[in-house]
C-alpha cells in the first residue's frame, strides 16, 4: 500500500481553494438555468403559497381541525409585494437563482467537502462516503419541502392576513418576501441534518445515546422554541413543525446507539 504524501499547510489551503472553486461553478451552472426559467421560478415557486388553490392550505386545514383550529381554512390573500429599488426585481432574480443552485448542486458541494476531509481519515470510514451523501442530500431535500410546503404556507398564511387596523393595508416589499421563503426553505433543509449532525459527534465522542435520552426534555424545549421562531405564533402551526423535528430527534437517538454498537464491537 504506497503511503499518501503528506502535505503542508499552504497545499491544503491551496487544495481547499479548488474546491471550493468547484463548489462555486456549480452552483453558478445550477443558478444560471434557474435564472433562466424565471417564469417557472416566481410564478410557480416563490408565489406559489400566495395562491389561495396552493394545495397545502387543503392539507393544513383539515389537520389544523383534527386538533381544534381552523385556522388555515377559507384561506385568502389581500396583499401585494412591490419593489421600491430600482435595482429591486433584477437583484431579487439573481440572489432568487443563487439560492435555488446552491439547493440544486447541494449533493455536489458536500461531495467536494468530504473528498477534503476524507484523506485525514481511515480507509474504512472513507467507504461510507457514498451512503454520507446520498443521506446528507435525501434529509436535506426533505427539509427543503418541509419548509416550502408547510412552513412557508404556515407563515405567509398569518402574516399575509394579519392587521392591526382596517386602515392599514399589507403591500410587502419584494425583498422583504423573498426572504421569508428562503429562511424558511433553508433553515428547514438543515435542520433535517441533525441526524448527520448526532452521527459525527458520536464518532468523534461529544455525544451518547445516554446523554440525548437524559436531555431529551430539555430537547424538547428547544424544539419547541425554534418551532416559535420559525413559524407564525400560532399552536397549531407550533405543533405541526415540531413533530418532525421530534422524530428526528429520536432518530438521532437511534443512530448514535448504533454508533456506539460498532464502537463497542470493534474494541
Amino acid at each position: 500500500m504506497i503511503q499518501e504524501k503528506e502535505m503542508s499547510f499552504i497545499d491544503h489551503l491551496e487544495e481547499l481553494r479548488w474546491h471550493i472553486i468547484r463548489c462555486s461553478i456549480a452552483i453558478i451552472a445550477a443558478a444560471t438555468f434557474a435564472f433562466l426559467g424565471k417564469s417557472f421560478l416566481f410564478d410557480k415557486l416563490i408565489f406559489g403559497p400566495t395562491k389561495t388553490d396552493f394545495f397545502t392550505y387543503d392539507l393544513l386545514c383539515n389537520a389544523s381541525a383534527l386538533i381544534g383550529y381552523d385556522s388555515f381554512c377559507n384561506t385568502s390573500f389581500d396583499f401585494e409585494v412591490q419593489s421600491r429599488t430600482m435595482a429591486g426585481q433584477f437583484s431579487a432574480h439573481i440572489w432568487t437563482s443563487i439560492t435555488f443552485g446552491f439547493i440544486i448542486a447541494f449533493p455536489y458541494v458536500l461531495y467536494e467537502f468530504w473528498k477534503f476531509i476524507s484523506p485525514g481519515l481511515y480507509s474504512n470510514e472513507r467507504k461510507h462516503s457514498r451512503g454520507f451523501i446520498t443521506t446528507s442530500s435525501i434529509l436535506f431535500f426533505i427539509g427543503i419541502l418541509f419548509g416550502y410546503y408547510v412552513i412557508c404556507p404556515l407563515s405567509i398564511n398569518f402574516l399575509g392576513t394579519y392587521s392591526v387596523a382596517d386602515q392599514v393595508h399589507n403591500d410587502f416589499d419584494l425583498n422583504s418576501y423573498i426572504g421569508l421563503v428562503r429562511a424558511s426553505v433553508l433553515a428547514s433543509g438543515f435542520i433535517f441534518e441533525l441526524p448527520i449532525i448526532i452521527y459525527f459527534l458520536t464518532k468523534v465522542g461529544l455525544v451518547t445515546p445516554e446523554f440525548l435520552r437524559r436531555n431529551r426534555k430539555y430537547a424538547l424545549v428547544i424544539v419547541l422554541i425554534v418551532a416559535a421562531i420559525i413559524t407564525p405564533p400560532d399552536v397549531a402551526s407550533q405543533i405541526i413543525v415540531a413533530i418532525p423535528v421530534i422524530i428526528l430527534y429520536q432518530v438521532s437517538i437511534l443512530i448514535s446507539k448504533i454508533v456506539i454498537k460498532k464502537q463497542k464491537r470493534k474494541t
